[in-house]
This record gives structure tokens, C-alpha cells and sequence, in this order.
């Protein structure tokens, strides 16, 4: 049995790849609350475009139930954070949200009732 304490034990490959979570946390605190809320919102359209079958990889990445889910959720965000993000920020974000939900109806075998689409609850019915 050895007498070594573990902060006297070497470092192990495993040690040293944990993250500073202290760092982390100082660097979103240095983020302004309109970037993440962008950074979060680019994502899931990014997101719902690949599952949308937007991408170069077209139909191998396609689930309509997954996308509806992203553009629901992206719509949600969009709806709650429209007073608290500039209309330079959301004018974008809304036009790229409404693309997906009108490549959603495109894409869908079986159309959704105006109104009833992802993310229309917050948006208001599309026709198309």
C-alpha cells in the first residue's frame, strides 16, 4: 500500500483535460446577454436546417419530427426574447425562422392547418 496523499500523485492524462469551470464561467459572464441569446438561436436553425434536409447532405440527415421541434423551439425564443434583443438582431433571426417553417410545409407529406405548423403558435398561421 503507498504512503502517497493523491494531491501528491502525478498527473494523469485525465487530470489535466478537465476544464476550468471557474474560466469558463468568468468568460459567459463576460457575454452579453444578446449574443447568447443569437448564438443559441443560430444554432437551432442551423440545426433544423440539417434536419429539414437543407444541407449538401440533403435527404440523409432528414426527420421532420426532430425539425419541428428545433423551429418550435427557435420560434419560442424568438417570441420571448423579441423585447429584450434589438430589431437588428431579430429581423434576421425572424426571416431565417420563417424560411424554415415555410421548407417545413414544403418538405411535409401531410400539410399542417394554417396555424398549426412548428412554431406558429408564437409566429401566426403561414400559408402557403
Amino acid at each position: 500500500m503507498s504512503e502517497t496523499s493523491p494531491s501528491d500523485a502525478p498527473e494523469t492524462p485525465e487530470s489535466t483535460d478537465n476544464p476550468d469551470f471557474d474560466a469558463m464561467a468568468r468568460d459567459i459572464a463576460e457575454v452579453p446577454a444578446v449574443e447568447v441569446i443569437v448564438t443559441v438561436a443560430v444554432n437551432l436553425m442551423s440545426a433544423a436546417a440539417v434536419k429539414l434536409g437543407l444541407t449538401e447532405e440533403g435527404d440523409q440527415h432528414k426527420d421532420l419530427d426532430e425539425a419541428r421541434k428545433l423551429v418550435h423551439a427557435l420560434a419560442g425564443l424568438l417570441d420571448a426574447s423579441t423585447t429584450e434583443i434589438s430589431s437588428f438582431h431579430a429581423a434576421p433571426l425572424r426571416d431565417g425562422l420563417k424560411s424554415l417553417q415555410l421548407a417545413f410545409r414544403e418538405a411535409s407529406l401531410v400539410r399542417d392547418e394554417p396555424g398549426q405548423g412548428p412554431g406558429e403558435k408564437y409566429t401566426g398561421p403561414l400559408y402557403a
